[in-house]
């Protein structure tokens, strides 16, 4: 017999349920299964510490992604008569143990499970000692095997593990060559995160699970948030429920899940489920506001990106006007009734203008109060970001019209080729259109002429492998004769340095990675350049001109 007093009902799904509230369980205690640190962070076969409560709440956010269901049509196959190995690569925390522990509750009577290949679970046995004992017993068999393994062991089991027969599939399979039939490897790289469609980008997951945290129906932790808000006056706990309200609001995840994609582009960050779900509890659970907490940095891996593309450290004209006014307590009637607004949200005894820079700009999608914070939102535009996805979108669905044609033509005369040939003329700005710089020697610039423009062919024949780059492709015409220069991948990093080159910036060390590239594809343009027929050399007002004669 259920009573008021003992019990919250929850409904989830079409299913009606009543659970035991022995515990108590407060709301912050149900969030901290969120956290890396929590026991449920992981899925094991142990549940000795486990709360029935807890576990329901674990289940409830749990969001399948687009691999387990490849993972669980390829388990589903496996038996005695199709005896084969499943390789489950990823990175540490991206899920592999979760989706392997369920499948296993399946299919554990005909197929062996090896969930984690990182461990030994032995004292006398390294990792690669215990996978060769599991790969062993397969051998000697009837029964299939399913590994879940990060991709790094992989790799070191091709090295060092004692069977030779799995060392060449693996090598084979990380060299991209055929392997055997009896061999079966789904990875989670293959499986991004985010995709750029028609409209844009999506990033389904992390979209998926902002929306089971926060949706105000059928959701066990908006329960449990209710409840706590109705009895629970601590001021830090107000913190945390008005954290819940603005991760609640459809702009601010759309803001975060900008951020997300942002550090993937930019800083190569890969999103695991683990830190995800940590990264959240730490917007909802950290020592300030959300809008502080998201740019506070930590030891998670996904905030220590973030921390780069704090607001607050944009120096723009109306941003640097509204700290100065704000430390010297000149802000306008505007800001004031703005403030008064935000109290009805729980944000209130801000004291630092970072903080409301940061407040600005994830709620620059949404309208509120007065939309006093909208004043900020071309200091806060993504424009690099939305120029990137065009480009990238231009490459990916070019099929040979000629208004997209024109479109790519434009990027590449305006942007790629333009910043091109200035980083390879920095030394000689006075040259010609079609003039490339080879050598410099004393004093003597040698330079070529050149005819740069893109290779439609190949670009209607690439398809992008990820979001995070596409490849650009040139010709180079010299001597009559079209030679064709190494893809470029270009990622936003890269396209943020063409775009400052144009504006006539010039690369220095800070650059990396994005000027390496650069560097590359010039090396490439000068050795095409040195076969040409026809030298021009070139010293202060002096030109001479010298042709090879065959």
């Amino acid at each position: 017999t259920c009573t008021a007093s003992d019990l919250l009902t929850v409904v989830y799904g079409n299913i009606g349920r009543c659970l035991r509230m022995t515990d108590n369980i407060s709301f912050i205690e149900a969030l901290s299964i969120l956290s890396k640190s929590s026991p449920f962070a992981v899925s094991t076969e142990n549940h000795e510490h486990s709360k029935a409560l807890l576990n329901e709440i674990k289940e409830y956010l749990y969001v399948q992604m687009p691999i387990e269901e490849l993972v669980y049509s390829t388990i589903s196959k496996l038996s005695s008569r199709n005896k084969k190995i499943v390789f489950l690569c990823g990175s540490s925390g991206d899920g592999k143990s979760e989706i392997l522990t369920r499948c296993k509750k399946t299919f554990d009577s005909r197929v062996n499970f090896h969930l984690d290949a990182t461990h030994s679970f032995a004292p006398h046995e390294n990792a690669i000692q215990t996978l060769d004992r599991e790969i062993a017993k397969y051998h000697s068999g009837e029964t299939p095997l399913v590994v879940g393994i990060n991709t790094g062991m992989l790799g070191n089991y091709a090295e060092e593990g004692a069977n030779e027969q799995i060392k060449q599939n693996i090598r084979a399979y990380l060299n991209r060559e055929k392997y055997s039939d009896d061999v079966i490897f789904i990875n989670f790289e293959d499986y991004p995160k985010f995709l750029i469609g028609d409209d844009g980008y999506h990033a389904d997951f992390p979209e998926k699970l902002l929306k089971r945290i926060t949706q105000q129906s059928d959701n066990i932790l908006r329960q449990l948030y209710d409840r706590d808000k109705e009895q629970d006056q601590d001021s830090e706990n107000k913190r945390l429920f008005a954290n819940y309200e603005l991760l609640s609001l459809p702009s601010v995840q759309t803001v975060i899940i900008d951020l997300l994609f942002k550090a993937r582009l930019k800083r190569d960050q890969f999103l695991t489920a683990r830190a995800l779900l940590d990264f959240i509890f730490g917007l909802l659970a950290g020592p300030g506001y959300l809008f502080d907490n998201l740019f506070a940095g930590g030891d998670n891996e996904l905030s220590e990106k973030i921390v780069e593309f704090d607001p607050a450290n944009l120096r723009t004209k109306q941003i640097d006007r509204f700290i100065l006014a704000f430390e010297l307590k000149l802000t306008d009637s505007d800001f004031s009734e703005f403030k008064e607004a935000i109290v009805q949200m729980g944000v209130k005894r801000l004291s630092k203008a970072h903080s409301f820079l940061r407040l600005f700009y994830i709620l620059r999608y949404g309208d509120y109060g007065n939309n006093y914070h909208k004043n900020f939102t071309h200091d806060f535009s993504e424009s690099l970001i939305e120029k990137y996805v065009e480009c990238y979108k231009l490459h990916r669905d070019f099929n040979g019209h000629r208004v997209d044609k024109e479109r790519l033509k434009s990027f590449y005369q305006k942007t790629l080729i333009y910043a091109v040939r200035n980083h390879i003329n920095r030394n000689a700005p006075l040259l010609s259109k079609n003039q490339y710089l080879i050598s410099e020697l004393n004093g003597y610039q040698l330079t070529s002429k050149l005819d740069i423009k893109p290779d439609y062919k190949s670009i209607q024949s690439d398809i992008p492998v990820s979001a995070s780059y596409f490849n650009a492709f040139m010709i180079v015409k010299v001597n009559d004769r079209e030679a064709k220069v190494r893809p470029i991948p270009l990622n936003i990093n890269l396209l943020e340095l063409l775009i400052d080159i144009v504006s006539g910036y010039r690369p220095n060390k800070h650059d990396k990675s994005a000027v390496v590239l650069l560097d590359e594809l010039v090396d490439d343009i000068i050795k095409v350049a040195n076969q040409s027929r026809d030298i021009q050399i070139v010293k202060g007002a002096q030109r001479f001109e010298l042709r090879k004669v065959e």
